[in-house]
């Protein structure tokens, strides 16, 4: 782990930016000085979104960095292009197997979000106060624009009725849960908060997802540079040649990192200054 001093360098070839907590300030907003250095530097480099978000929630911030990549999206669980609304590859969870997850769930009394093919889920008689909020976020923008965030009635009817499962997030006593035999065996389980944690079929993870989204492009690993704060980017952050962790991460994300900068997230020069660098 070091302290961020950049060394100016002509390898790096991509860049892959988590959004909360790095891109995004706490108030889930992007600085116009960070929009404008990923701007220049996505003129001469591949820049690709990397979140444990929905593509839904993280369209309008695709839209003000103007990219046209396709994003990584649910933790590594899905690759989506926002110019033709295809998913490219996926590993979804399969449909059983998120029936039993609904059940057990339900059994061990938690609050439980489901991320289908287009939209985020969370139940009406046990909302989960993140969502209210991002329901409210989501009212924000006009209709044609704004993310899909549902209450319902029933998540067995929903799996059912999509296309795909991608994720379920879960908040309460998630800590025996995810010690159950079946979790264990067929979920991949990252910690996104406190007292919730991001559920996805086995095997997915951002550092996995960006190994494979690099093949067709001919970039290697060691050309990549990838930022993020939380516990679901150290696969990636470790992945990368360059790994860079925010100043506002927690220890043990900063101890896989190439790199910490001198900022959080919430400064509104810090993380752009030192892309500008590495990208001179």
């Amino acid at each position: 782990m070091h302290t961020s001093s950049p060394h100016k360098s002509c390898k790096h070839k991509l860049l892959a930016l988590d959004l909360d907590g790095t891109v995004l300030s706490s108030q889930h907003t992007i600085s116009q000085e960070l929009i404008d250095a990923i701007k220049i530097i996505a003129k001469n480099t591949h820049v690709v979104i990397v979140t444990g978000r929905h593509h839904v929630a993280a369209k309008p911030y695709y839209e003000q960095l103007g990219l046209s990549t396709p994003i990584i999206c649910c933790n590594g669980t899905y690759i989506f292009d926002y110019q033709t609304n295809n998913v490219l590859e996926e590993n979804a969870i399969d449909k059983q197997m998120a029936a039993e997850f609904i059940t057990l769930s339900q059994a061990h009394d938690l609050k439980m979000v489901m991320y289908v093919r287009d939209a985020m889920l969370y139940s009406k008689s046990r909302p989960i106060e993140y969502m209210e909020a991002l329901l409210e976020w989501s009212e924000t923008f006009p209709p044609a624009k704004r993310p899909n965030i549902q209450k319902v009635d029933n998540f067995h009817h929903e799996a059912t009725a999509s296309e795909y499962v991608w994720k379920f997030v879960v908040e309460g006593e998630v800590d025996q849960f995810a010690k159950l035999p079946f979790v264990q065996d067929h979920f991949n389980g990252e910690r996104s908060w406190i007292n919730r944690v991001d559920f996805a079929a086995k095997g997915n993870c951002k550092g996995n997802a960006l190994t494979r989204y690099i093949e067709p492009l001919g970039i290697h690993l060691e050309e990549c540079v990838a930022v993020g704060d939380n516990h679901n980017d150290i696969s990636m952050l470790q992945a990368a040649g360059l790994g860079i962790a925010m100043h506002n991460a927690d220890d043990t994300v900063k101890n896989t990192a190439d790199l910490v900068t001198d900022k959080n997230n919430d400064d509104k020069t810090g993380l752009a200054e030192l892309l500008s660098r590495l990208f001179k």
